[in-house]
């Protein structure tokens, strides 16, 4: 009996053979190019850099550091954190569940409309959310000015605070989960659900024992994003004066000397989101949700909601006029004043040139920098290989005021000539954004059949080439779609800019925040309806399609 470790025959040196040769293996692995390790390991110490600098930083700050932690104010950080995370979880998945139900199940007129218009809201920034919730409900905000035309009311209560950032968030991340599940139930096997309605559950009843264990996965993956967003978030809590990890942190660093002990709450919010990670690896436990018989699934039957149409129509509509059309038409209004006070928008096209810019280059280094690690763990998997790509998504565990505090370290400390450039802002995105790239490379890379390339590699091309001229071509969509996550994603993007970007370098989301976090809000119409209006088409292309697709 032949054993994985018995001696082979050594293959001839045909021109098949001979990349295979030029490779080597590492750990016991599938051969890999040389070509590839090198910039693999490069973007694999980046990835690890801010986590290990933050370590070696935070320990310079000796017995103080732990005072810090001990305090009372720490741990009053800590319960606020995960208390506003956990509610704004919670909250999206509410929201979510239905509005995925109605999209993809019923016969809810416009179906593929609302698909679009119910996602829409994740292109909005938390910063220009926290801005439109204060500029609309704020003591002297818009609500306020038509009532006291109409009863005298000349202040409204506070809107600062955990319930103004609980609200934001969640009407702005609850997306995450929705994609997310709405992709899972257009996929479910409506035979399972019909097989417990002949059982005599009713429809109620079915739901609930049946699809809803069934989307377990996907709600966790949503809920996984929103946790992740919401404990990383900059913008909106500062801006409605919420304490937590985030705001501490950034006010730790511009109100002291010494940083190290920013670097030390870093620390803590790093193994926060960690426990985070790890309670939703452990939750999805080890369960399998596919088939386990041969056979093709079959389309769902759409639901006849009959007279519940009004309702639904009712429901969706609500939710799509308090996240889209009050938010763009309290920015509308706060734009036609600035223009009629004379607010200059010469400085809104500049801002948003380097915008779009800026992420241009980043989507474009980010593909880059994610296509060896994806061609090694796709092509050439090793036990390096997923050392590698597992350390080249631990910028997803990193929110980005960490990212940009170490890299605020490193570049004054060890390299000053690159300290405020383009490029430490460049670095900071990749290290934030390149898991995004990396897992849609991935997907894209696993559909392109390895024969084309064996048969490139046969006819004497080299690796290169066939990478260039075979592999790239037909996995081009997967390409394009990780450039646009990775644009988008960047254009929002506000800790890391406001911290590393070069003196004078403005975009959309500075300009956002420099406005608003001096109650400007007049000028930062303009820029905030712009970034969502860039943002907003290839949303609105990506959403369009895959409600088509569903049907």
């Amino acid at each position: 009996m032949t054993t994985s470790g018995a001696s082979m025959p050594q293959p001839t040196a045909t021109p098949s053979t001979q990349p295979a040769r030029a490779s080597r293996r590492l750990w016991d692995g599938a051969p890999v190019p040389p070509l590839l390790v090198l910039p693999a390991l490069v973007v694999a110490l980046l990835m690890v850099a801010p986590l290990v600098y933050l370590v070696l930083r935070a320990a310079q700050a000796g017995p103080e550091l732990f005072d810090l932690l001990w305090r009372d104010r720490t741990l009053m950080l800590i319960r606020n954190s995960l208390l506003l995370s956990a509610a704004v979880t919670a909250a999206s998945a509410a929201i979510a569940l239905p509005l995925a139900w109605l999209t993809v199940r019923t016969d809810l007129p416009g179906r593929r409309l609302w698909s679009v218009l119910t996602a829409l809201p994740l292109v909005i920034p938390s910063y220009v959310g926290g801005y439109v919730l204060i500029a609309a409900l704020g003591p002297r905000g818009v609500l306020q000015g038509l009532l006291e035309v109409i009863f005298g009311i000349e202040r409204l209560p506070e809107i600062y605070g955990f319930f103004g950032a609980w609200l934001t968030l969640t009407l702005l991340s609850y997306p995450y989960v929705l994609l997310a599940v709405r992709s899972a139930m257009a996929r479910l096997d409506p035979a399972l659900e019909e097989a417990a309605r002949s059982l005599g559950l009713g429809p109620w009843e079915s739901f609930r024992r049946v699809t809803v264990p069934l989307l377990r996965p996907a709600l966790l993956a949503g809920s996984l994003l929103v946790a992740l967003y919401v404990l990383g978030d900059f913008g909106a809590v500062s801006l409605l004066r919420y304490d937590v990890f985030t705001r501490a942190i950034y006010n730790q660093y511009r109100g002291a000397f010494d940083r190290s002990l920013a670097a030390g709450l870093s620390l803590v919010l790093v193994a926060m989101t960690g426990v985070v990670l790890a309670l939703e690896a452990r939750a999805r436990g080890r369960a399998r949700y596919h088939r386990s018989t041969v056979g093709v699934s079959r389309p769902p039957t759409r639901v006849r909601l009959g007279r519940w149409t009004p309702l639904a129509l009712a429901y969706c509509a609500a939710i799509v006029s308090v996240t889209l059309l009050i938010p763009i038409g309290v920015i509308i209004h706060w734009l036609i004043r600035g223009l009629r006070a004379g607010e200059p928008l010469w400085l809104v096209w500049s801002a948003a040139l380097s915008s779009v810019s800026v992420s241009l280059a980043a989507a474009v280094v980010a593909v880059l920098a994610a296509a060896p690690i994806a061609l090694m763990a796709v092509r050439h998997s090793s036990p390096l290989s997923r050392v590698l790509e597992r350390l080249s998504y631990l910028g997803y565990a990193l929110p980005g005021i960490v990212v940009a505090l170490a890299l605020v370290f490193f570049g004054s400390r060890y390299a000053p000539w690159l300290y405020q450039t383009l490029g430490i802002l460049l670095v900071a995105y990749i290290i934030r954004f390149l898991p995004q790239a990396l897992a849609t490379l991935r997907a894209a890379l696993m559909q392109v059949s390895p024969r084309v390339e064996e048969a490139a590699r046969s006819l004497g091309h080299s690796p290169p080439r066939v990478w260039l001229r075979v592999t790239a071509p037909l996995a081009y969509p997967g390409i394009l779609s990780a450039g646009a996550l990775i644009f988008l994603t960047v254009m929002k993007e506000l800790p890391a800019t406001l911290l590393l970007r070069p003196t004078g370098f403005d975009t959309l989301a500075t300009q956002v925040w420099s406005a608003t976090a001096e109650g400007f809000w007049a000028r930062a119409a303009a820029p905030a309806l712009l970034l969502i209006l860039l943002s907003a088409v290839p949303m609105a292309v990506t959403a369009w399609r895959e409600g088509k697709s569903d049907g």
